[in-house]
């Protein structure tokens, strides 16, 4: 028990003080340092947030960081329904997607794996009706999880580089192998050049 109430607080300023004094300083300059990054690094992650979700992926080749940008509307923005999924599924870490279970009343532990990606994939495009001028055997086997990647591939028009490098791919090639509707013609080199 302290006698007085302040004494702890007077003994922490002392020891702070003449700590300070002893070391030049040196160590309030380190606590401040540190008290800067902070505030940095919170304010980045707040513009983050508002502008987006950085989600760190495992590929083929490791681990890498990814850029997933807001939507011109919640109802087609994949980081609303991200930040949806996490409140209802009441994710704070790990594995982003996971299997429902006990018809969609629980969220288990594991990851997703790619066979049950592409069976999601296939049933909800299927759900969805997308192609429904084909039979539905035909359709079936149209869609996988590389849909996914293709379709944005294909539909983004942006520089090839930024598809390149959201796909994680080590080559423009591999890139052109998902874009489905390529305009080979886009970028017109002949009329850039004034010919």
């Amino acid at each position: 028990l302290t006698i007085y109430e302040g004494t702890t607080a007077i003994q922490a300023n002392d020891l702070v003080g003449r700590k300070t004094v002893r070391d030049g300083g040196t160590t309030a300059k380190a606590i401040a340092g540190q008290i800067e990054a902070t505030e940095a690094e919170l304010a980045e992650r707040d513009s983050v947030a508002a502008r987006g979700m950085l989600l760190r992926l495992r590929g083929k080749t490791g681990w890498r960081e990814v850029e997933v940008g807001r939507g011109s509307s919640d109802a087609t923005c994949p980081v609303v329904a991200l930040e949806t999924w996490l409140t209802l599924a009441r994710i704070a870490h790990g594995p982003l997607f996971r299997r429902v279970t006990g018809q969609g009343k629980a969220v288990g532990a594991k990851r997703l794996n790619d066979q049950e990606v592409a069976r999601l994939v296939k049933r909800t495009a299927l759900a969805a009706g997308v192609r429904g001028d084909l039979p539905e055997g035909q359709r079936g086997m149209m869609f996988a999880g590389h849909s996914l990647r293709a379709g944005l591939a294909s539909s983004a028009e942006v520089d090839e580089r930024y598809v390149q490098k959201q796909l994680g791919h080590a080559s423009a090639e591999m890139t052109r192998k998902y874009q489905r509707r390529r305009d080979r013609f886009r970028v017109n080199l002949t009329k850039a050049s004034g010919l």
